[in-house]
């Protein structure tokens, strides 16, 4: 047993774990904190990803001995004063969930892509460095599209490359209205 001390979601947290305590049963079970998922405990899925000192970490690897000293956050911690997160609120709006199981590890790791990122985002680049967090039920499409739209809305439209709308064919908008 150690006592650890660190900074979770702006509020220091003191506890006696084992030594094998992982971060994320540190954080589900001694704090209640259960956004953050536990999927496949080999850093393989990412649904159990958080921000250490601003940086994401899976925390299925990484034990909370090692985070001791360190701030934390976690999915719960992103909203400030009432009001989503940036990533947050464009997984709602854009559909970037189905079943959700992924959504929380998925939003920590764009939140982090966004802020730490130094180029213009697209497509192409959101897919290839989210690569290290799997959803089972989507495409990835909408999670794409949000991703975009928050990085649109935290770094302005000329970091962020947009895909082009695919409800309708190229040329195509507005030909089944004339033909009406």
């Amino acid at each position: 047993m150690s006592q650890i001390k660190m900074t979770v979601n702006g509020q220091t947290v003191s506890k006696d774990v084992e030594d094998c305590t992982l971060l994320v049963e540190f954080l589900r079970e001694h704090l209640g904190l259960t956004g953050t998922h536990v999927g496949c405990n080999t850093t393989q899925c990412g649904c159990c990803v958080v921000h250490i000192d601003g940086v994401s970490a899976k925390s299925c690897t990484v034990l909370a001995a090692q985070a001791a000293g360190h701030e934390i956050t976690t999915v719960e911690g992103l909203a400030k004063n009432g009001e989503l997160h940036p990533v947050q609120r464009a997984f709602r709006e854009h559909h970037g969930l189905q079943c959700g199981y992924c959504t929380p590890g998925m939003i920590m790791a764009a939140a982090d892509l966004i802020a730490t990122y130094p180029g213009v985002l697209d497509e192409h680049t959101v897919r290839e460095e989210m690569e290290g967090n799997l959803c089972r039920c989507t495409g990835y499409h909408n999670i794409v599209r949000a991703i975009l739209a928050a990085a649109e809305e935290v770094n302005g439209p000329d970091r962020v490359v947009q895909p082009a709308p695919e409800h309708a064919p190229k040329g195509q908008v507005g030909k089944a209205l004339e033909r009406a």
